[in-house]
This record gives structure tokens, sequence and C-alpha cells, in this order.
């Protein structure tokens, strides 16, 4: 039974509205077969409509409160919900269809009754002039139920587009995920690069001064050695020049020689 079904508190209460709307709405029809004059016919019709108008804004609560307590409830309590929320939108649909008929019936012109919602879709002029002609009550519960299985297809296809679309963004995030943690071991890498930069910069510097060091000793090394040439040369052209000292363990010019080992031989 549908009183069975686990509900909280509010959605229990618009589901007792609901049915009190079609307890009223079924007896109203009941009473309208056995009235014969067509003012009180049209009257009854009127507040009949006024029962449908109240069942429809009642079903679209009952829908959107059933959909706040979805995650709250059990998969199996879900399906039960929705399953009376159907019942009850083609329980409507069943009515409307009804009053359509009475009021064709009536002469009377077509009342709008719904803008569109809670799976009642609105009639055309085709469909009146079925109703009026050769539809059963049957046949006009199973046109509503057919409207309502096309308007569960048009959900599941919608359902279907927000799940692809979803699927699309989470792609989109994946690579860009991706490339941000690729961009981010570029910036790492151009890091390290820098470093090294600078870690070469210091060290051609470093070397430059070394080798700057290096070149001014050799400079001070060659103007020794030039110096020392220079002193020999000129001690070798000009030996009898007394203003150049001879250079500590440099031997001394041939003349001096020769005289030196004749002094020792002297005697």
């Amino acid at each position: 039974m549908a009183s069975d079904l686990p509900m909280g508190p509010q959605l229990e209460q618009i589901h007792g509205e609901i049915r009190d709307n079609f307890r009223a709405l079924a007896n109203g029809f009941q009473r309208l077969d056995k009235i014969k004059d067509s003012n009180r016919q049209s009257k009854q019709l009127e507040e009949l409509t006024g029962r449908m108008r109240e069942c429809k804004r009642l079903v679209k609560e009952f829908d959107r409160e059933l959909k706040d307590e979805e995650g709250k409830n059990p998969p199996e309590v879900n399906k039960q919900l929705n399953d009376e929320k159907q019942s009850m939108v083609k329980e409507l649909n069943s009515y409307v269809a009804l009053r359509k008929t009475y009021m064709n019936t009536l002469g009377n012109k077509r009342v709008e009754l719904f803008d569109g919602g809670a799976g009642v879709s609105e009639p055309t002029a085709d469909d009146n002039v079925q109703v009026a002609s050769s539809m059963s009550n049957q046949e006009l519960i199973n046109a509503g139920t057919r409207t309502m299985d096309e308007t569960d297809q048009a959900i599941e296809r919608t359902k279907k587009v927000v799940e692809q679309t979803v699927e699309v963004g989470t792609q989109t995030a994946v690579t860009l995920k991706g490339q941000t943690e690729q961009m981010g071991r570029i910036v790492n890498e151009l890091d390290t690069i820098n470093f090294s930069i600078k870690k070469a910069s210091q060290l051609v510097k470093e070397i430059g001064r070394q080798v700057a060091t290096d070149k001014c000793i050799m400079l001070f090394l060659f103007l020794i050695v030039c110096g020392v040439i220079a002193i020999i040369i000129v001690k070798i052209v000009n030996p009898s020049n007394k203003n150049i000292r001879d250079i500590p363990g440099l031997a001394p010019p041939v003349p001096s020689r020769r005289l030196l080992w004749a002094a020792e031989h002297f005697d």
C-alpha cells in the first residue's frame, strides 16, 4: 500500500492531501453523472477543475520534496516513492481526460488547466476531437500513460546529456591538471638551469682572476730573465766594463779566466 511507504513528515502530509483531493474528485465526478441541469454541471466542473489545479500543485511539491529526501533514503525506497508519484500523475491525467469528456459533452470551451510540468501535457485540438468522438475512459487513461512514458524518455535523454557533459568536464579537468603538472616541472627545470648558469658565471670569474694572477707572475719572471740575459750579453760584448758587476755563479769572461790560469801555474 502507498500509505505503508516510508516517508518524512512533510512528504507524508503532501501525499495525504493529494489522496484527499483524488477522493474528492472521484466523488465529484460520481455526483456529476447524476446532475441533469447543464448550468449545475458546469459549476460542478469548475469546482473539479480547481481541485485538479490543487492536485497539480501538490504533485509538483511532492516531487520537489522527494528530490530533497532522495539522498537520505535507500534506493529501494526511492524507487517505491517514484512509482507512487508516477501513479498519482497517471491518476491525475485520467481525471483531466474525464473532465475534457464532460466539457465536450456539455459543448463548452476547453478551459486551460495546466501550463506544463508534473508530467501532464496540454492537449491539442485533434486530441479533443478524438476524445469527444470515440475514446473511452480506459483509452484516455492509456493515452495519459503514453504521454507520461514519453516524458520519462525525454527526462532520460536529458540525464544522458547531463552525464556526457559531466564526463567531458571531468576529462577537461584531468587534462588541465596534467598540463599544470607539466608546467610545474618545466619551471623547476628552468630554476635548475638558472642556478647552473649562476654557478658557471662564478666559476668563470674565479678562473679569470686566477689567469690574471698567473699572467702577472709570468710577466715578472719574464722581465727577470730578460734582465739577466741583457747583463750576460753586455758582459760578453764589453768584458772590460767595470760598472757592471759579475752575476754570482756566472763564469768571468775569457781574458780573466786566462790570467787566473797563468797566475796559478806561474810557480
